[in-house]
Protein backbone atom coordinates (compact mmCIF):
# COMPACT_ATOMS: atom_id res chain seq x y z
CA UNK A 1 0.00 0.00 0.00
CA UNK A 2 1.35 3.32 -0.78
CA UNK A 3 2.42 5.44 2.08
CA UNK A 4 0.89 9.29 2.03
CA UNK A 5 2.96 11.63 3.11
CA UNK A 6 1.33 14.55 4.93
CA UNK A 7 1.97 18.27 3.40
CA UNK A 8 3.63 20.34 6.03
CA UNK A 9 2.24 23.97 7.16
CA UNK A 10 5.46 25.55 5.44
CA UNK A 11 4.87 23.20 2.15
CA UNK A 12 0.78 25.04 2.47
CA UNK A 13 1.80 28.32 2.99
CA UNK A 14 4.47 28.30 -0.09
CA UNK A 15 1.91 26.70 -2.10
CA UNK A 16 -1.11 29.37 -1.63
CA UNK A 17 0.83 32.58 -0.63
CA UNK A 18 0.48 34.02 -3.61
CA UNK A 19 -2.71 33.19 -4.46
CA UNK A 20 -3.68 35.04 -0.72
CA UNK A 21 -1.96 38.08 -2.30
CA UNK A 22 -4.61 38.09 -5.22
CA UNK A 23 -7.09 37.65 -2.45
CA UNK A 24 -6.40 40.30 -0.59
CA UNK A 25 -6.71 37.99 2.63
CA UNK A 26 -5.32 34.72 3.79
CA UNK A 27 -6.40 32.03 1.41
CA UNK A 28 -8.89 29.45 3.23
CA UNK A 29 -6.14 26.33 2.71
CA UNK A 30 -4.21 28.84 4.79
CA UNK A 31 -7.04 29.20 7.41
CA UNK A 32 -7.57 26.24 7.87
CA UNK A 33 -3.92 25.27 8.60
CA UNK A 34 -4.23 28.26 11.09
CA UNK A 35 -7.15 26.97 12.27
CA UNK A 36 -5.73 23.52 12.86
CA UNK A 37 -2.89 25.07 14.46
CA UNK A 38 -4.36 27.30 16.77
CA UNK A 39 -2.72 30.08 15.71
CA UNK A 40 -4.93 32.70 16.34
CA UNK A 41 -5.49 31.49 19.97
CA UNK A 42 -1.58 31.27 21.04
CA UNK A 43 -2.15 33.41 23.85
CA UNK A 44 -5.84 32.42 25.01
CA UNK A 45 -5.20 30.11 28.03
CA UNK A 46 -6.34 26.26 28.08
CA UNK A 47 -8.78 27.00 30.90
CA UNK A 48 -10.68 28.84 27.31
CA UNK A 49 -9.71 25.97 25.21
CA UNK A 50 -6.73 27.96 23.92
CA UNK A 51 -2.77 26.40 23.74
CA UNK A 52 -1.54 28.69 26.65
CA UNK A 53 1.25 29.14 24.97
CA UNK A 54 4.18 31.72 26.48
CA UNK A 55 5.63 34.56 24.78
CA UNK A 56 9.21 32.99 24.35
CA UNK A 57 8.11 30.02 22.33
CA UNK A 58 5.61 32.27 20.34
CA UNK A 59 8.28 34.50 19.35
CA UNK A 60 10.04 31.87 17.72
CA UNK A 61 6.79 30.36 16.04
CA UNK A 62 5.64 33.80 14.74
CA UNK A 63 9.49 34.40 13.18
CA UNK A 64 9.02 30.99 11.29
CA UNK A 65 5.68 31.83 10.22
CA UNK A 66 6.89 35.54 8.87
CA UNK A 67 9.62 33.59 7.11
CA UNK A 68 7.28 31.05 5.23
CA UNK A 69 5.06 34.63 4.38
CA UNK A 70 4.62 37.86 5.34
CA UNK A 71 1.63 38.31 5.18
CA UNK A 72 0.91 35.24 7.44
CA UNK A 73 3.55 35.86 9.91
CA UNK A 74 1.89 39.62 10.50
CA UNK A 75 -1.88 38.45 10.29
CA UNK A 76 -1.43 35.47 13.06
CA UNK A 77 1.19 38.05 15.07
CA UNK A 78 -1.75 41.05 15.24
CA UNK A 79 -4.50 38.69 15.74
CA UNK A 80 -3.33 36.38 18.34
CA UNK A 81 -1.45 39.52 19.88
CA UNK A 82 -5.56 40.85 20.34
CA UNK A 83 -6.25 37.29 21.42
CA UNK A 84 -3.95 37.98 24.67
CA UNK A 85 -6.58 40.02 25.84
CA UNK A 86 -8.02 36.81 27.03
CA UNK A 87 -6.26 37.21 30.32
CA UNK A 88 -8.43 40.25 31.04
CA UNK A 89 -11.62 39.69 29.80
CA UNK A 90 -14.46 38.20 31.84
CA UNK A 91 -14.80 35.42 32.56
CA UNK A 92 -18.19 34.01 30.77
CA UNK A 93 -17.78 36.20 27.92
CA UNK A 94 -14.03 35.00 27.26
CA UNK A 95 -15.50 31.39 27.17
CA UNK A 96 -18.40 32.72 24.89
CA UNK A 97 -15.72 33.67 22.59
CA UNK A 98 -13.26 31.01 22.62
CA UNK A 99 -15.59 28.61 21.92
CA UNK A 100 -15.40 29.08 18.15
CA UNK A 101 -12.87 27.39 16.32
CA UNK A 102 -12.23 30.02 13.74
CA UNK A 103 -12.57 32.66 16.79
CA UNK A 104 -9.95 35.91 15.20
CA UNK A 105 -9.12 38.78 16.76
CA UNK A 106 -8.68 42.13 14.82
CA UNK A 107 -8.12 46.07 15.86
CA UNK A 108 -6.52 48.67 16.47
CA UNK A 109 -4.04 50.26 19.01
CA UNK A 110 -5.56 53.86 18.35
CA UNK A 111 -8.23 56.00 20.55
CA UNK A 112 -10.86 56.75 17.76
CA UNK A 113 -13.68 56.62 19.47
CA UNK A 114 -16.25 57.38 22.31
CA UNK A 115 -18.53 55.08 24.49
CA UNK A 116 -21.18 56.98 25.71
CA UNK A 117 -22.58 55.17 29.06
CA UNK A 118 -26.04 53.83 29.20
CA UNK A 119 -28.06 52.02 31.71
CA UNK A 120 -27.03 48.67 30.39
CA UNK A 121 -23.73 49.27 28.98
CA UNK A 122 -22.09 51.29 26.90
CA UNK A 123 -23.14 53.24 23.08
CA UNK A 124 -19.89 53.05 20.89
CA UNK A 125 -19.12 55.16 17.84
CA UNK A 126 -15.93 55.43 16.46
CA UNK A 127 -13.70 54.59 13.18
CA UNK A 128 -10.16 52.96 13.24
CA UNK A 129 -7.71 51.75 11.21
CA UNK A 130 -5.17 49.51 10.20
CA UNK A 131 -7.37 46.03 11.63
CA UNK A 132 -4.91 43.09 10.57
CA UNK A 133 -7.10 40.34 9.78
CA UNK A 134 -10.67 42.00 9.24
CA UNK A 135 -11.68 39.81 6.82
CA UNK A 136 -12.22 36.98 8.45
CA UNK A 137 -12.11 38.02 11.84
CA UNK A 138 -15.17 37.14 14.72
CA UNK A 139 -14.05 39.95 17.18
CA UNK A 140 -12.78 43.23 16.81
CA UNK A 141 -11.51 45.32 19.91
CA UNK A 142 -11.73 49.33 20.18
CA UNK A 143 -10.50 51.78 22.26
CA UNK A 144 -12.34 54.35 23.22
CA UNK A 145 -12.72 57.54 25.47
CA UNK A 146 -15.61 57.36 28.00
CA UNK A 147 -18.71 60.12 28.31
CA UNK A 148 -21.40 61.12 29.57
CA UNK A 149 -24.55 61.26 27.74
CA UNK A 150 -24.19 64.94 27.37
CA UNK A 151 -20.79 64.34 25.58
CA UNK A 152 -18.70 65.26 28.61
CA UNK A 153 -15.91 63.42 29.07
CA UNK A 154 -15.10 61.31 31.77
CA UNK A 155 -12.45 61.84 33.84
CA UNK A 156 -9.37 59.25 35.26
CA UNK A 157 -7.98 60.11 38.80
CA UNK A 158 -4.75 61.93 37.12
CA UNK A 159 -8.04 64.21 35.14
CA UNK A 160 -7.14 62.66 31.80
CA UNK A 161 -9.56 61.19 29.65
CA UNK A 162 -10.75 57.81 30.66
CA UNK A 163 -9.97 55.25 27.84
CA UNK A 164 -11.31 51.50 28.06
CA UNK A 165 -11.07 49.06 25.03
CA UNK A 166 -13.99 47.47 24.14
CA UNK A 167 -14.99 44.00 22.38
CA UNK A 168 -17.31 44.15 19.38
CA UNK A 169 -18.20 41.33 17.35
CA UNK A 170 -18.61 41.09 13.64
CA UNK A 171 -21.88 41.76 12.83
CA UNK A 172 -21.70 45.13 15.12
CA UNK A 173 -19.29 46.95 12.76
CA UNK A 174 -18.32 47.63 9.33
CA UNK A 175 -15.19 46.81 7.06
CA UNK A 176 -13.85 50.03 5.22
CA UNK A 177 -12.09 48.53 2.12
CA UNK A 178 -8.67 51.00 2.28
CA UNK A 179 -5.99 48.44 2.44
CA UNK A 180 -4.30 49.63 -0.63
CA UNK A 181 -0.17 49.65 0.90
CA UNK A 182 1.83 47.52 -2.05
CA UNK A 183 2.78 45.10 0.81
CA UNK A 184 1.42 42.58 3.31
CA UNK A 185 -1.49 42.82 1.10
CA UNK A 186 -3.25 39.26 2.20
CA UNK A 187 -2.92 40.92 5.66
CA UNK A 188 -6.81 42.69 4.32
CA UNK A 189 -5.82 45.11 7.26
CA UNK A 190 -8.99 47.54 6.27
CA UNK A 191 -10.01 50.09 8.54
CA UNK A 192 -13.63 49.47 9.97
CA UNK A 193 -16.10 51.70 12.21
CA UNK A 194 -18.82 51.37 14.57
CA UNK A 195 -22.29 53.54 14.05
CA UNK A 196 -24.58 53.73 17.92
CA UNK A 197 -23.70 49.88 18.69
CA UNK A 198 -24.93 49.94 22.35
CA UNK A 199 -23.11 47.08 24.38
CA UNK A 200 -23.30 45.49 27.75
CA UNK A 201 -20.96 46.41 30.69
CA UNK A 202 -19.08 42.85 30.80
CA UNK A 203 -17.49 44.10 26.94
CA UNK A 204 -14.93 46.50 28.53
CA UNK A 205 -11.46 45.88 29.97
CA UNK A 206 -8.20 47.19 30.61
CA UNK A 207 -4.87 45.55 29.73
CA UNK A 208 -1.84 44.85 32.71
CA UNK A 209 -4.75 46.28 35.00
CA UNK A 210 -6.73 43.30 36.36
CA UNK A 211 -5.20 39.66 35.17
CA UNK A 212 -8.49 37.63 35.15
CA UNK A 213 -6.39 34.28 34.70
CA UNK A 214 -4.22 32.51 37.04
CA UNK A 215 -1.74 32.08 34.01
CA UNK A 216 1.79 33.30 33.68
CA UNK A 217 2.68 35.62 31.40
CA UNK A 218 -0.14 37.95 30.98
CA UNK A 219 1.91 40.76 33.23
CA UNK A 220 4.41 41.23 30.49
CA UNK A 221 4.82 44.97 29.78
CA UNK A 222 2.51 45.35 26.80
CA UNK A 223 5.25 47.64 25.19
CA UNK A 224 7.47 45.52 25.16
CA UNK A 225 5.33 42.38 23.73
CA UNK A 226 4.51 44.20 20.88
CA UNK A 227 7.77 45.58 20.26
CA UNK A 228 8.84 41.98 20.20
CA UNK A 229 6.47 40.28 17.99
CA UNK A 230 6.94 42.97 15.53
CA UNK A 231 10.30 42.50 15.31
CA UNK A 232 10.30 38.53 14.45
CA UNK A 233 8.34 39.12 11.71
CA UNK A 234 10.71 41.38 10.37
CA UNK A 235 13.46 38.81 11.30
CA UNK A 236 11.55 35.94 9.21
CA UNK A 237 10.73 38.19 6.22
CA UNK A 238 14.71 39.36 5.95
CA UNK A 239 16.06 35.73 6.17
CA UNK A 240 13.25 34.78 3.47
CA UNK A 241 14.45 37.69 1.17
CA UNK A 242 18.44 36.74 1.80
CA UNK A 243 17.54 33.08 0.84
CA UNK A 244 15.76 34.20 -2.57
CA UNK A 245 18.45 36.72 -3.11
CA UNK A 246 20.86 34.06 -3.19
CA UNK A 247 18.84 31.89 -5.51
CA UNK A 248 18.02 34.79 -7.77
CA UNK A 249 21.60 36.23 -7.86
CA UNK A 250 23.01 32.66 -9.13
CA UNK A 251 20.28 31.95 -11.50
CA UNK A 252 20.50 35.84 -13.59
CA UNK A 253 20.50 34.77 -17.30
CA UNK A 254 23.43 37.25 -17.42
CA UNK A 255 25.64 35.92 -14.45
CA UNK A 256 28.58 35.16 -17.02
CA UNK A 257 28.66 38.84 -17.85
CA UNK A 258 30.57 39.33 -14.40
CA UNK A 259 33.95 38.44 -13.28
CA UNK A 260 34.84 36.12 -11.00
CA UNK A 261 36.14 38.97 -8.31
CA UNK A 262 32.87 40.37 -8.58
CA UNK A 263 31.13 36.94 -7.92
CA UNK A 264 33.73 37.23 -5.20
CA UNK A 265 31.98 40.12 -3.52
CA UNK A 266 28.62 38.95 -3.39
CA UNK A 267 29.36 35.96 -2.16
CA UNK A 268 31.11 38.01 0.66
CA UNK A 269 28.30 40.44 0.84
CA UNK A 270 25.84 37.71 1.13
CA UNK A 271 28.13 35.90 4.35
CA UNK A 272 28.85 39.31 5.97
CA UNK A 273 24.73 40.13 5.83
CA UNK A 274 23.89 36.52 6.99
CA UNK A 275 26.64 36.70 9.98
CA UNK A 276 25.14 40.13 11.07
CA UNK A 277 21.59 39.21 10.89
CA UNK A 278 22.31 36.08 12.94
CA UNK A 279 24.33 37.73 15.46
CA UNK A 280 21.47 40.69 15.73
CA UNK A 281 19.23 37.26 16.50
CA UNK A 282 21.06 36.01 18.91
CA UNK A 283 21.63 39.13 21.02
CA UNK A 284 18.04 40.19 20.75
CA UNK A 285 16.86 36.88 21.93
CA UNK A 286 19.26 37.00 24.75
CA UNK A 287 17.86 40.43 26.02
CA UNK A 288 14.00 38.99 25.92
CA UNK A 289 15.07 36.02 27.78
CA UNK A 290 17.06 37.20 30.32
CA UNK A 291 13.28 39.63 30.94
CA UNK A 292 11.42 36.61 30.68
CA UNK A 293 13.34 35.10 33.32
CA UNK A 294 12.77 38.49 34.94
CA UNK A 295 9.22 38.08 35.30
CA UNK A 296 9.03 34.43 35.88
CA UNK A 297 11.06 34.78 38.99
CA UNK A 298 10.11 38.39 40.10
CA UNK A 299 6.58 39.12 38.96
CA UNK A 300 8.38 41.99 37.36
CA UNK A 301 10.83 43.24 35.12
CA UNK A 302 13.15 45.78 35.30
CA UNK A 303 12.89 49.10 33.90
CA UNK A 304 16.54 49.13 32.85
CA UNK A 305 16.07 45.21 31.19
CA UNK A 306 12.76 46.49 29.17
CA UNK A 307 14.38 49.46 27.61
CA UNK A 308 16.79 46.98 26.74
CA UNK A 309 13.89 44.82 25.13
CA UNK A 310 12.99 47.51 23.02
CA UNK A 311 16.10 48.95 21.97
CA UNK A 312 17.24 45.56 20.88
CA UNK A 313 13.69 45.09 19.29
CA UNK A 314 14.11 48.06 17.04
CA UNK A 315 17.93 47.47 16.08
CA UNK A 316 16.76 44.11 15.20
CA UNK A 317 14.08 45.46 12.67
CA UNK A 318 16.28 48.23 11.30
CA UNK A 319 19.16 45.92 10.39
CA UNK A 320 16.42 43.47 8.60
CA UNK A 321 15.48 46.10 6.07
CA UNK A 322 19.00 47.79 5.80
CA UNK A 323 20.23 44.05 5.01
CA UNK A 324 17.30 43.90 2.15
CA UNK A 325 17.97 47.51 0.79
CA UNK A 326 22.17 46.23 0.41
CA UNK A 327 21.13 43.20 -1.37
CA UNK A 328 18.15 44.00 -3.08
CA UNK A 329 20.23 45.16 -6.37
CA UNK A 330 21.80 41.22 -7.06
CA UNK A 331 17.98 40.34 -7.47
CA UNK A 332 18.00 41.48 -10.94
CA UNK A 333 15.31 42.27 -12.40
CA UNK A 334 13.02 39.52 -10.92
CA UNK A 335 13.28 41.19 -7.66
CA UNK A 336 11.63 44.07 -9.43
CA UNK A 337 8.41 42.36 -10.76
CA UNK A 338 5.76 42.65 -9.00
CA UNK A 339 4.57 38.95 -9.64
CA UNK A 340 7.73 37.12 -8.01
CA UNK A 341 8.14 35.56 -4.76
CA UNK A 342 11.39 37.45 -4.02
CA UNK A 343 9.45 41.05 -4.96
CA UNK A 344 6.72 40.00 -2.57
CA UNK A 345 9.11 39.71 0.57
CA UNK A 346 10.86 42.87 -0.51
CA UNK A 347 7.58 44.83 -0.45
CA UNK A 348 6.20 42.80 2.98
CA UNK A 349 9.36 43.66 4.84
CA UNK A 350 9.44 47.33 3.98
CA UNK A 351 5.83 47.59 4.93
CA UNK A 352 6.45 46.05 8.35
CA UNK A 353 9.32 48.19 9.03
CA UNK A 354 6.76 51.37 8.45
CA UNK A 355 4.97 50.50 12.10
CA UNK A 356 5.83 53.18 14.27
CA UNK A 357 6.89 51.15 17.31
CA UNK A 358 9.70 50.38 15.11
CA UNK A 359 10.32 54.17 13.00
CA UNK A 360 12.99 55.43 15.76
CA UNK A 361 16.21 52.73 15.87
CA UNK A 362 17.26 54.26 19.28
Amino acid sequence: MQKTIAQSWQEKVKEFAAASEELGQLHPEILEVAYQQQWFKLFVPKIYGGPGKKLPEILRLEEALAEADGSLGWTVTLCAGAGWFAGFLDADLAKEIFADRTVCFAGSGAIGGTATKTANGYLINGHWKYASGALHATIFTANCTLQNEDGSELLDEAGNPEVKSFILKKDEINILPGWSYFGLIATGSHAFDVIDVEVPSNRTFKINNTIEVADEGFDYPFLQLAETTLAVNNLGMANHFISLVESAFYARSGLKRYTEAQIAFFDRELKASKQNLAKAKAAFYAVFDESWAELTSNRIVRESQLKKVSLSSRQLAHLCRKIADSLFIYGGLEAARKETEINRVWRDLHTSSQHALLTFES
